[in-house]
């Protein structure tokens, strides 16, 4: 592993890890696809640690046809047994349940707000937040702004949208910058 940059200290235990920090995690997203991917897979970490959804990454996408909403949406009573038989992904019959609603629920929400990221990111009106923490010890789990986007995604049906979960996906879409100071993306992060 390199370790010869200073990094997040949660990020040190593989190099899977090491990459998602360093190319993925913080970055601002603004496809719909990317977003809608990110939703379900923080939905699916819930209860877990992130290195064990994102080893099972591939697996997710192979399963949930590259996170494609339209199809998932659709997906039959026999699918979602078919998933649950799946021992590349998280087998959890309400996660599982909550993609394929989650699913359908996203294609409403695009026809009402025009894209999912714009209606995602009115949460931090429109751009990322800069935090500056020097420790992970300063980082929050929810936020006012997670509290936000949690209440309004629950209300419309939206399953596994709990405000830390909500913070955890804003933290990996970029909708906030909590790389700390110390860590060599945050000064990357912060001029995005």
């Amino acid at each position: 592993m390199n370790n010869t940059k200073i990094r997040c200290s949660w990020c040190k235990q593989s190099e899977l890890y090491q990459r998602y920090h360093d190319e993925e995690w913080g970055v601002p997203v603004y496809d719909d696809d990317q977003l809608f991917e990110m939703l379900i897979l923080e939905g699916a970490q819930a209860g877990l640690s992130w290195i064990t959804i994102l080893n099972k990454r591939e697996n997710y996408r192979k399963a949930f046809d590259q996170f494609n909403a339209k199809k998932i949406a659709r997906y039959t009573d026999k699918r979602r047994e078919k998933l649950l038989q799946n021992a590349g992904i998280v087998r959890n019959k309400l996660k599982v349940n909550a993609a394929i609603v989650n699913a359908q629920l996203f294609l409403q929400l695009q026809k009402e707000s025009g894209s999912f990221s714009d209606y995602l990111w009115q949460f931090v009106d429109g751009k990322p937040i800069k935090n500056a923490f020097a420790s992970l010890d300063e980082v929050p789990a929810t936020t006012p702004e997670s509290d936000a986007m949690s209440k309004d995604l629950k209300k419309r049906g939206f399953k596994f949208v709990g405000s830390t979960i909500c913070y955890a996906f804003m933290q990996a879409v970029g909708m906030v910058n909590d790389h700390v100071t110390d860590c060599f993306r945050f000064k990357v992060i912060d001029k995005i």
